[in-house]
């Protein structure tokens, strides 16, 4: 049986490289990670057994490098750079890092994204664009926003005017194993599970009453690959679960109860949830994990009792 060919741009970040596991457990599946090892999460660690990786930008992804038929090159090397599916995952995530550096940000997450849509067109290749809950907001709230959303546009204008198949995949707050726990790129579930392993109170921006729907990183991939099995037309699905909890009622779940306010940040929503009826519907998927327990699990098992009652006195 032929083996289907897929590529994962940021395969070696928090979410691709969950990607590339998934993709692994499967059968028949040739993967092709594409990574410029620029993100705080992609880590060479993360590095598979039996996957080709490409370490570059995709803003170099239709140089001649990767289009060897330009240089005359036989059938079975032009079968190598051919994929079935382009998972498009690589980007500059994160709103407030976004204010700092625009003109970056929209050269890798809109030019980057064309880039991976030119590709796709050449080959024929069905595209998962990884989009951004953002998109529900104002998109003109901040670069990051604006850069994503444009980029979900262009998914659509690819496939109504080149007949190719695109589909986005708006994620809800990501997080699990290999999340970015410091830095500008870290998650809040990152950032608290950082703190209460340095034993240090819990910092809430605003009054901590934002709203956020919190997906785990397995259940993301899972959805990415319900998608990939049909053809659409730019159309977009929600990736969440469904509920969403405010900043302080995740900071309670962390049982050291002390937290220090920080001010407010410009250009974030104030709520996000995800309403998963249609993805469900038209795919089957529906999200099987709990934030609770993976708190309680997964980050607070090797934190005792009596630890955490220090944390509080030392504060």
């Amino acid at each position: 049986m032929t083996k289907k060919r897929v590529l994962v741009t940021g395969g070696l970040g928090f979410i691709g490289s969950h990607l590339v596991d998934l993709l692994l457990k499967l059968k028949n599946i040739d993967v092709t990670v594409m990574d410029n090892l620029s993100s705080d999460s992609s880590a060479r660690a993360n590095m598979r057994s039996g996957v080709t990786y490409w370490i570059d930008d995709i803003r170099n992804l239709n140089t001649v490098k990767y289009h060897p038929q330009a240089n005359g090159a036989n059938k079975q090397a032009r079968e190598l750079v051919e994929f079935d599916v382009i998972y498009h995952l690589a980007a500059l995530a994160r709103i407030q890092p976004s204010f700092i550096d625009p003109l970056t940000y929209l050269d890798v997450d809109v030019m980057g994204t064309a880039h991976v849509l030119e590709y796709a067109r050449q080959y024929r290749s069905r595209v998962v664009y990884a989009g951004s809950s953002s998109a529900y907001a104002d998109t003109m709230l901040n670069p990051y926003s604006f850069a994503k959303y444009t980029g979900e546009q262009m998914c659509e204008m690819y496939a109504k005017l080149y007949n190719m198949s695109t589909v986005t995949a708006r994620f809800f707050n990501v997080y699990g194993d290999r999340q970015p726990k410091t830095g500008p790129y870290a998650t809040v579930v990152g950032v608290f599970e950082d703190q209460i392993s340095r034993g240090v109170p819990l910092t809430v921006t605003g009054d901590g009453e934002q709203r956020r729907d919190f997906t785990y990183v397995t259940d993301i991939v899972r959805g990415l690959v319900a998608l990939s099995g049909q053809t659409w037309k730019g159309e977009v699905f929600n990736l969440g679960s469904g509920r969403n909890y405010s900043i302080n009622e995740l900071a309670q779940l962390f049982r050291p109860h002390q937290i220090r306010h920080i001010p407010a940040r410009p250009g974030e929503a104030r709520v996000t949830l995800a309403n998963i009826s249609k993805t469900t519907e038209v795919t089957g998927w529906k999200p099987e994990f709990c934030l609770e327990e993976y708190i309680r699990n997964r980050i607070l098992r090797g934190h005792s009792p009596e630890r955490l009652r220090n944390i509080l006195l030392k504060h």
